[in-house]
């Protein structure tokens, strides 16, 4: 199971990459291998404002559809538009072109909430 050591994982199984007072957020590697084949990505629009654990996608694979939760507050200032055509991607490179949205973090503090990549390997049982 990949886990990098330099993002920030929620106990909902989403990750943030961090780039000054914004991040990228996506589903983990785990989240990803428990849903299989990932056949629809559906995203909340750009200029949406969300509240930390706010759901900020819905992610449809064969089997289940699941919530893709925020892990803080903030607004959507990008979506990853490769999501409308190309959802297996997720499938295939989860931290990488797979990301979903892109916040502006509304409040930086609720990053401590966060897990790191040892706690969050602790969590999936790792």
């Amino acid at each position: 199971m990949n886990i990098p050591d330099h993002l920030k994982y929620s106990s909902q199984h989403e990750w943030m990459l961090l780039d000054g007072s914004s991040g990228k957020i996506g589903i983990t590697d785990f989240a990803q291998s428990e849903l299989g084949d990932i056949v629809f990505v559906e995203l909340a629009p750009v200029g949406r404002k969300v509240r930390q654990g706010e759901s900020v996608g819905t992610i449809e694979a064969v089997k289940t559809v699941a919530e893709l939760y925020s892990p803080v507050s903030g607004e959507v200032i990008a979506v990853n538009e490769k999501m409308k055509s190309s959802p297996e991607i997720v499938n295939k490179d989860p931290y990488g072109e797979g990301w979903m949205v892109q916040l502006r973090i509304a409040d930086l503090k609720e990053l401590g909430t966060l897990l790191t990549a040892d706690a969050y390997k602790k969590l999936i049982g790792q």
